[in-house]
């Protein structure tokens, strides 16, 4: 079968679409026919392996002990191992599975759910990440309740286009914050008000919320605090690594001021139940995700370059099966 490795450490040049042995399921796990699989941050920030400890992390200086990359899919299943009870060969899936970027890929029967009935393969793949860091940070870590005000910082990319859908799902007032280009996009998903970040800068012009869910964004703490409502929180979920550091290592100390609650929500957990719940809201329309571009296999390196170059709008799609780009 094929499947895309990465060689080396660094720019998209690293990662090599290679013929590999077909993988066989073990006793807990699932073999996936991929049809659609994601790109996500975490994708590329282990390609680039940056911050230097992530290749500590990943097995090596200059390469990954693991070479398989790509973590979202969605497929048919193929087989399954003899301990897996909720799936057999056939049926639709998606979730999470190390190195979806192939024809075939292993998930752990845990990082499943059924494939909604009426959703495509694509939009079911655009979903595993992105959208449980949302849900999790909306709901788990942000304690999101109905009516109160939340401000979602970098509203245009994968998490942020699930944070607005599903803020106005749990009944908040949204504000998002996004470049010009993507005011019209993010007022279609349900954004109560939309910001243009370069013309207007939430945290100077007053006004406070009760959970503010910072995807990207170049706010000092500080400022986010200023922002927030007596007892809000502050849910940092993406940025740069000196900003999640940041919130990581300075928020909990913050938080012991005035009831303001300021943290880094860290890496969503994979849950069955959480799957299954976004497949819901998806069957139901709901939530639907935004693809902004679709590739090939043997166009990885292309569909890394775009999200890195170009900040895309939602999700960009790898298909194994996928005959043209968009």
């Amino acid at each position: 079968m094929k499947a895309v490795l990465l060689m080396k450490f660094g720019p998209p040049e690293g990662l090599r679409l290679q013929e590999v042995p077909k993988p066989v399921p073990k006793e807990n796990q699932v073999l996936i026919e991929v049809r659609a699989a994601s790109v996500n941050a975490a994708d590329y920030r282990i390609m680039r392996a940056k911050p230097f400890f992530l290749r500590l992390m990943f097995g090596g200086f200059t390469k990954p002990k693991d070479k398989r990359v790509g973590l979202d899919v969605a497929g048919r299943v193929e087989a399954v191992g003899e301990d897996v009870r909720r799936f057999k060969p056939g049926d639709e899936v998606f979730g999470t599975a190390k190195g979806a970027f192939a024809e075939y890929a292993l998930a752990r029967e845990e990082n499943l759910a059924s494939k909604p009935a009426r959703a495509s393969f694509e939009e079911a793949a655009a979903l595993p990440v992105a959208a449980l860091t949302a849900l999790q940070g909306l709901r788990d870590v942000g304690g999101l309740k109905p009516g109160q005000s939340v401000l979602i910082q970098g509203a245009s990319g994968g998490v942020g286009t699930f944070a607005v859908q599903l803020a106005k799902v749990f009944g908040a007032d949204v504000t998002a914050v996004c470049s010009p280009r993507n005011l019209d996009l993010v007022r279609s998903l349900g954004a109560d008000r939309v910001l243009d970040y370069t013309k207007d800068d939430f945290a100077a012009n007053g006004k406070t919320y009760d959970l503010i869910f910072a995807v990207n964004g170049f706010h000092p703490l500080s400022a986010y605090r200023r922002a927030l409502n007596p007892r809000g929180r502050y849910v940092c979920a993406g940025g740069t690594m000196s900003q999640i550091f940041q919130a990581m290592l300075r928020g909990p100390l913050l938080s012991r001021k005035n009831g303001k609650r300021m943290r880094s929500m860290g890496i969503a957990k994979v849950k069955a139940d959480d799957l299954a719940y976004l497949g819901e809201l998806l069957e139901a329309g709901k939530i639907a995700p935004v693809i902004d571009a679709r590739y090939t296999l043997s166009d990885v390196p292309e569909a890394f370059r775009y999200v890195e170059d170009k900040h895309a709008r939602g999700k960009v799609v790898i298909s194994p099966v996928q005959a043209a780009k968009s």
